[in-house]
């Protein structure tokens, strides 16, 4: 069965954003989601989201995709690169992601253990990025980088501030652009 795990960013949660929309939405269209509140999200932290994620009984398999917005990106590549052997997902989409601290003490949880891009690449057969040129947070070369690594398509969305209400106003209650891509698998 087609599954999607969802994650947010950090102070997020299941309730926040796009991510009811993209809840509803998958979930009428006969997929199995989870968007879980990750446990203190004010501190995003690697290892602590990967031991929550991965004794949650969650299935991880060959028909799963990832999604996750901004620490929820970064989470999401800590998440695969800590997956068990063998385990490989459809496709992880990463919105508004980062490759190290921004220079923000609440993200150092984050990079206490490197990302292993050459082992991330293994347990996904596709990686899609997506990222504005006006992010206020997550510069854009951090996103371009992380498609070199990971052999992923990086979809340059203009003008789309770091797809938050917060940055963009209420149209990020919805975000069709990562419906699209989930959908085009």
């Amino acid at each position: 069965m087609r599954n999607a795990l969802l994650l947010h960013g950090t102070d997020g949660s299941p309730q926040g954003l796009w991510l009811p929309w993209l809840t509803k939405e998958l979930t009428d269209r006969g997929w199995k989601v989870w968007c879980p509140q990750l446990p203190h999200a004010e501190a995003p932290n690697a290892k602590r989201y990967n031991e929550f994620l991965l004794s949650s009984g969650w299935a991880f398999d060959e028909d799963s995709v990832i999604v996750g917005h901004s620490a929820g990106a970064v989470a999401a590549l800590h998440l695969l690169q800590n997956l068990p052997e063998g385990i490989t997902v459809k496709h992880a989409i990463l919105v508004g992601s980062f490759k190290d601290d921004l220079g923000w003490p609440e993200l150092k949880g984050m990079f206490e253990e490197s990302l292993q891009y050459e082992k991330i690449r293994t347990r996904a057969k596709k990686f899609t990025f997506i990222h504005s040129d006006n992010d206020p947070y997550c510069p854009l070369e951090h996103a371009v980088y992380q498609a070199e690594q990971l052999g992923g398509e990086l979809l340059l969305r203009p003008g789309e501030f770091h797809f938050s209400i917060e940055t963009g106003g209420e149209k990020y209650r919805q975000l069709p652009t990562v419906l699209e891509v989930v959908e085009a698998d």
